[in-house]
C-alpha cells in the first residue's frame, strides 16, 4: 500500500481541494484493507499521521520551523544559502490550517474503525500457560493458533523494557520458529517438550498457548494483536 509522506499536507501546490482528495484516496484504501480484517500496517500508519498533523496543528512554532524553505539568494562572500520562511499568518497558512482540521477529522474516523476491529479480535484471544511456567517469563516460547486449522505458529519472544519521556515501556521481539500440526499426539504440551529437547538454550521456557477461535490474516492482523495481548498479560503476571 502506498503510504502518504511525513508531511504530504504541506508539500507541494498548498490547496485545500488538492490535499483532501489525496487524503480521501489514502483512506479509502487503509479501510479497504479493515474491511478485509487487515489491521498492519496499516493502522500504525494512520496513527502516526494522524500525531503528526496534531503536533503541527498544536505547535505553530514547530510548524514554522520545520515548514519547507524556498532559496531566495546567494551570498558569495559567505557561501550560505539565503532562505525565506514560506510560512506567516496570511491566506497560505488559513489554507494550511484548514488542510489540517479537515484531515484530522477524518484521519481519527478512520482510526475508530480500526480500533473497533483490533478491540474485536483482542477480545476473543485467549492465552493459557503451556505446562509449568518458571519464574523468568521475560524469555520464552508462545504458540499461536486460530479458526479450526490445526496449523500452529510457533514462536521465540523475549520482552524488553525501554524509556520514553520518562516512562517505562514493554516492548516484545518475537521470532518465528515453525508451524507444527496439532493431534492427538501432538499437543501443546509435546511441541513444548520438543522445543526443549532441540532447543538447549532455554532448557526450562515460559511458554503460552494464545487461541482464538475465528480466522484473521495472521501476519497483518493476528500475531501483531497477539504481541501486544501477550505484553498485557506477562505485565500483569509480574
Amino acid at each position: 500500500m502506498k503510504s502518504l509522506s511525513e508531511t504530504w499536507f504541506a508539500e507541494g501546490r498548498i490547496d485545500f481541494e488538492l490535499k483532501k482528495y489525496t487524503l480521501l484516496a489514502y483512506l479509502q484504501e487503509v479501510n479497504r484493507y479493515f474491511t478485509e480484517s487487515k489491521l498492519y500496517p496499516q493502522l500504525a500508519d494512520i496513527i502516526f499521521h494522524y500525531n503528526n498533523i496534531v503536533a503541527f496543528r498544536e505547535n505553530k512554532k514547530y510548524l514554522q520551523e520545520h515548514f519547507p524553505k524556498k532559496l531566495n539568494g546567494f551570498q558569495m562572500e559567505r557561501l550560505q544559502l539565503l532562505y525565506e520562511q514560506m510560512i506567516n499568518d496570511d491566506e497560505l497558512m488559513q489554507e494550511l490550517e484548514d488542510i489540517i482540521h479537515y484531515s484530522a477529522g477524518k484521519i481519527k474516523n478512520t482510526i475508530s474503525n480500526g480500533t473497533e476491529i483490533y478491540e474485536f479480535v483482542e477480545e476473543k484471544i485467549n492465552i493459557t500457560p503451556v505446562g509449568i511456567i518458571p519464574l523468568d517469563i521475560q524469555e520464552g516460547y508462545f504458540f499461536l493458533s486460530s479458526g479450526k486449522i490445526r496449523q500452529t505458529g510457533v514462536y521465540y519472544y523475549r520482552l524488553s523494557i525501554f524509556e520514553k519521556h520518562d516512562e517505562k515501556y514493554r516492548s516484545i521481539k518475537t521470532v518465528f520458529i515453525d508451524n507444527w500440526y496439532r493431534s492427538i499426539s501432538s499437543t501443546y504440551e509435546h511441541i513444548k517438550s520438543e522445543l526443549i529437547r532441540h532447543r538447549k538454550e532455554l532448557p526450562n521456557p515460559a511458554v503460552y498457548s494464545i487461541e482464538t477461535q475465528l480466522s484473521f490474516p495472521v501476519d497483518e492482523t493476528l500475531l501483531p494483536v497477539a504481541k501486544r495481548s501477550l505484553v498485557k498479560f506477562l505485565s500483569a503476571a509480574a
